[in-house]
């Protein structure tokens, strides 16, 4: 990775965008004061929502920070199999004593040249991208007022594809990841059919010449290591992150990471439409094999039923996002965190130094 980029960082560390709460400005904040990147995640929030945390994080701290942008949706054509969900909810719905949502209610582009508008406005040190790849002439006006720009890749030929719109790094997400996949085309052919992080990393290294940030279940500094002896200039954490007092995260989501009630995690439609990965509960058990392709419709259906779910504190219902490695979640404040991470990297590297063979390797 440039030279320019990692100054940012001291640490070769990066928060995830958790959209939907959990990166808020104060864990943003504290991440990037212990010498990590903190992101905020302009996901589901207005263009004037964005600023306004914006402004907050900057009188949290002084240190450069970035800002996830979702990409806008194309058409998908499933509205019959989206009445037909919505038909299967209305038990989920009866259940919570609420109204399933407008599948309608929102754009398929979040607001993306509004915030667009801002950001170019406004800039911020740093913009990545998810869900598919911003034009040339989007990422060269990024660069124009001093914007790094990263955007997600899950195969070699999404990551081409960055390369080609001519960001400065892309984030390989891995299989294991918590939350969305980051896929470019949501392709329900394609469901179960992801790449696991190292495996990835070595295929983007080989393939592309862009600085690759690792994604995908990394919660100790040892995994950080790992990534980064494939050939990463840095690894991002999502999950790690979600458990600090810091993270706007519902506490029962907090407390499920860790909860022998959820041993594991699956990639699943239920309640957004997309492939994204959670804590298996009911309502993924339920209601994840019927779930079709077709976000953010399902997103806008279900977020009544999440919102009266989480009111009623009962997890069963709530989208419990999470990476394979949550049962290794730490309630660390965030800046500790970043701390004890950057001391198990550096010991995993004095162990590997330990080990080589004298005179530069195996014969």
């Amino acid at each position: 990775m440039s030279s320019a980029l990692t100054d940012l960082f001291p640490h070769p560390i990066v928060q995830a965008p958790m959209a939907g709460g959990p990166s808020v400005p104060r864990l943003a904040a504290a991440v990037c004061d212990a010498g990590g990147l903190g992101f905020l995640a302009a996901g589901y929030k207005t263009a004037d929502g964005m600023y306004q945390e914006i402004k907050q994080l900057r009188s949290l701290t002084g240190r450069p920070f970035g800002v996830n942008v979702f990409m806008p949706q194309p058409e998908h054509g499933e509205s019959g199999a989206v009445d037909l969900y919505a038909q299967q909810l209305a038990g989920e719905a009866a259940w919570y004593e609420t109204e399933l949502g407008d599948p309608e209610c929102g754009s398929r582009d979040d607001g993306y040249d509004a915030k667009l508008a801002v950001l170019l406005e406004d800039p911020v040190p740093v913009v990545s991208f998810h869900f598919g790849v911003p034009t040339r002439e989007v990422v060269d006006a990024l660069h124009r007022v001093g914007t790094y720009t990263l955007v997600t890749a899950t195969t070699v030929e999404e990551a081409r594809a960055v390369q080609q719109a001519g960001a400065d790094a892309v984030v390989a997400q891995g299989v294991e990841a918590g939350g969305h996949q980051g896929t470019h085309r949501d392709l329900p052919e394609n469901d179960g059919a992801g790449i696991g992080v190292l495996s990835l990393v070595a295929q983007l290294r080989e393939a592309v010449h862009l600085p690759i940030i690792a994604a995908g279940g990394i919660m100790r500094g040892s995994q950080i290591a790992a990534v980064l002896a494939a050939g990463a200039s840095a690894a991002q954490l999502g999950t790690a992150f979600l458990a600090t007092p810091e993270s706007g995260a519902h506490d029962l989501h907090k407390q499920a990471l860790t909860d022998p009630l959820h041993p594991h995690t699956e990639l699943t439609r239920a309640f957004s439409g997309r492939p994204a990965r959670g804590l298996v509960n009911r309502f993924l058990r339920e209601h994840g094999p019927y779930a079709p392709a077709a976000y953010p419709e399902v997103h806008h259906l279900t977020s009544p039923l999440r919102r009266a779910a989480a009111k009623a504190g009962d997890p069963q219902g709530m989208a419990l996002w999470a990476g394979q490695g949550h049962r290794m979640a730490r309630a660390l404040p965030a800046g500790q965190l970043v701390e004890v991470l950057a001391a198990e990297l550096e010991e995993a590297r004095a162990a590997s130094a330990d080990r080589r063979p004298a005179g530069g390797g195996a014969r």
